[in-house]
């Protein structure tokens, strides 16, 4: 696929091809509590990082606790970390911090988990509140306002497009809270400034699914004048079909998450804007809330995390 080689640098193109779906061994018992990070498709730069800073954390508290992590390999391998967490519980982990692959499919595996004693804490993708409530369980959330930073990722965009303008967006997993908060927020952006919202369909979360989308909105939209992802993998994947299709500058292009692959794009205006919520930092707030559980410490049903704008800066 030469257009999304030509737009994602060589170094991060392995990381889709390889199964990280392996779990990282605890160290020898020592009576400190053990902490699962279960995290989605690690495919994702996003939940590399996400793992990288949870393994910095562990490292500046390793007298306070173990850690495990893992993901899956793809977006919607929701089987597959279903069976992630049950081989948490077998391993005998005190405390699960989940950032879920679906807002509903995971709960009664943690429901399981919470009635064998586990701490649980969601991170980054909230779980249904009604699903929950059906469940008659209770998690907290850590994590930032989706809804919110999307808006402001959309304004941005909107503050380069004129009225009347045709627009279009590509959602996550639709089952994804987080992606349903994005997408909600990306439309009361473009409603509030009269845009003319054309098409709205799924890419999974993943780049190449985006790629085809985009190619497809393009096609059928000549005069398509912006694209607003629910996260950067799927930004990659519309800014080389963008570019395949010879409408770079002509068509507009924003993100959310910050990851490390979309900073040369912001940098020679591929991509107009992303949200940062900070992955390197999220597991690490869901970990600290997770340790208050295990202290005996209530926490409230949301806590939120911090997200930035970030916005395209010209080469120098």
């Amino acid at each position: 696929m030469p257009a999304l080689n030509a737009i994602i640098p060589g170094w991060f193109l392995p990381l889709l091809c390889v199964l990280l779906s392996a779990c990282g061994k605890p160290s020898a018992e020592s009576g400190k509590p053990r902490v699962a990070l279960v995290m989605k498709s690690l495919a994702n730069e996003f939940f590399r990082d996400m793992e990288r800073g949870a393994l910095a954390h562990q490292a500046a508290h390793a007298n306070a606790y173990e850690l495990l992590t893992c993901g899956i390999k793809n977006e919607t391998d929701l089987a597959e970390q279903v069976a992630l967490v049950e081989q948490m519980l077998a391993r005998g982990v005190q405390a699960l911090v989940i950032a879920p692959a679906d807002s509903k499919a995971l709960i009664p595996v943690l429901k399981q988990a919470r009635q064998a004693g586990v701490a649980v804490v969601n991170i980054d993708n909230a779980l249904d509140s009604g699903a929950l409530s059906e469940a008659a369980l209770s998690i907290p959330f850590v994590g930032p306002d989706n809804k919110a930073a999307a808006m402001r990722v959309a304004q941005a965009l909107c503050a380069k497009l004129k009225t009347g303008d045709e627009v279009a967006i590509i959602e996550g997993v639709p089952t994804a809270f987080n992606s349903q908060q994005r997408v909600e927020g990306f439309r009361q952006a473009f409603a509030q400034t009269a845009m003319k919202l054309v098409s709205s369909q799924s890419g999974q979360w993943e780049m190449e699914k985006a790629n085809a989308v985009a190619a497809s909105l393009l096609a059928a939209h000549p005069h398509l004048r912006a694209i607003a992802c629910a996260n950067d993998s799927m930004a990659l994947g519309a800014a080389a079909a963008i570019e395949a299709a010879g409408r770079r500058g002509e068509v507009l292009l924003v993100g959310f998450d910050f990851i490390p692959a979309v900073q040369p794009l912001l940098k020679d205006s591929r991509l107009l804007a992303t949200a940062d919520q900070h992955a390197s930092e999220l597991a690490s707030f869901g970990i600290d809330a997770a340790l208050e559980l295990l202290a005996g410490k209530s926490l409230p049903e949301r806590r939120s995390t911090p997200v930035g704008l970030i916005l395209h800066e010209p080469k120098p």
